[in-house]
């Protein structure tokens, strides 16, 4: 199972790598807001569609809806919000080694939340290594040294939490139902939630048509970035921890890199290579592929458990 997930885990990552280029692509003649539209309601289409296609249907219970209400607020809407605005005062490369904060945002949040999956050595041992090797990874970038205002650093900031609070509320209250729903039902509340702001922030329908280049990106975003990805997530969810599931932060900026050498024959350095193997080894720690360190939870971080009368 642990390898299982490991292979999960790294389609996942490879799934939402390229993201960054073809949002690159995509953003040079698609307003944010409405690209943003565009991926999750292309996605909320076609997982909407195969659903049905199966034969199944979307849960009719509100506390479900109430769940995925929440996670398209979370996870989508308000995260792609806060970088897209964020990444306006900061530097790409500063936005990606922010990013590293989800997995100590949620192996924090899950020790408190999740019951079974509490804050050990041996996990925060295996994020600080994942978190060294996104560090090195990006070292190349620091030569031109880092920008950034405090508003976009916040914004930033503030979004990561946000998928660290996604990752462990997906967790505890969307596991268990049947594949292609959760993914589906998320992706239609953030198409709902988005689609005012961009009607009246980008006014999409005033643009010119985008490029082939430009919709080809958008088309990729929404069918693999989000759509394929998100199953994989869900599936994910199903049998690895929160803290486990966030780890793919530190995979994601691997591929980015992969693909500079691929399309834009960059060359790898020493950083790159340093790098992949610390975060490697990190992922590796904290699914418990190798073992480090004692399994019981930090004493003073342990949740108090009231005494039953």
């Amino acid at each position: 199972m642990k390898l299982k997930n490991f292979l999960l885990l790294v389609l996942l990552a490879a799934l939402w790598g390229p993201s960054f280029l073809f949002i690159k692509v995509a953003v040079a003649e698609i307003p944010p807001l409405t690209l943003v539209l565009g991926r999750v309601g292309l996605a909320a289409v076609l997982l909407t569609v195969f659903l049905l296609v199966q034969g199944k249907s979307l849960p009719r219970s509100r506390t479900v809806w109430r769940h995925l209400a929440v996670m398209g607020l979370v996870h989508n809407t308000i995260p792609f919000v806060l970088f897209g605005w964020g990444e306006l005062y900061i530097d790409s490369a500063l936005a990606s080694i922010l990013n590293g904060t989800v997995p100590l945002f949620t192996i924090v949040l899950a020790h408190y939340f999740v019951a079974d999956d509490r804050l050990t050595p041996a996990k925060l041992i295996g994020v600080l290594i994942g978190f060294g090797g996104l560090l090195l990874l990006m070292t190349p970038s620091f030569g031109d040294g880092l920008q950034g205002t405090t508003f976009g650093l916040v914004a930033v900031t503030l979004a990561c939490l946000m998928y660290g609070v996604a990752i462990v509320y997906s967790r505890n209250h969307l596991r268990g139902l049947p594949p292609l729903v959760a993914p589906a039902g998320q992706m239609i509340m953030a198409t709902i939630y988005l689609l005012p702001f961009s009607l009246l922030v980008d006014r999409p329908f005033s643009l010119a048509l985008p490029s082939l280049p430009a919709l080809g990106s958008m088309l990729a975003l929404g069918v693999l970035g989000t759509a394929v990805a998100f199953v994989v997530y869900y599936r994910l969810l199903e049998t690895a921890p929160a803290s486990y599931v966030s780890m793919t932060t530190y995979l994601i900026p691997v591929f980015g890199v992969i693909l500079g050498v691929l399309v834009l024959n960059e060359q790898l350095t020493w950083h790159a290579y340093a790098g992949f193997a610390l975060i490697l080894l990190g992922v590796m720690i904290v699914n418990g592929l190798l073992k480090w360190g004692r399994k019981r939870p930090f004493a003073l971080l342990h949740p108090v458990e009231k005494p039953t009368p």
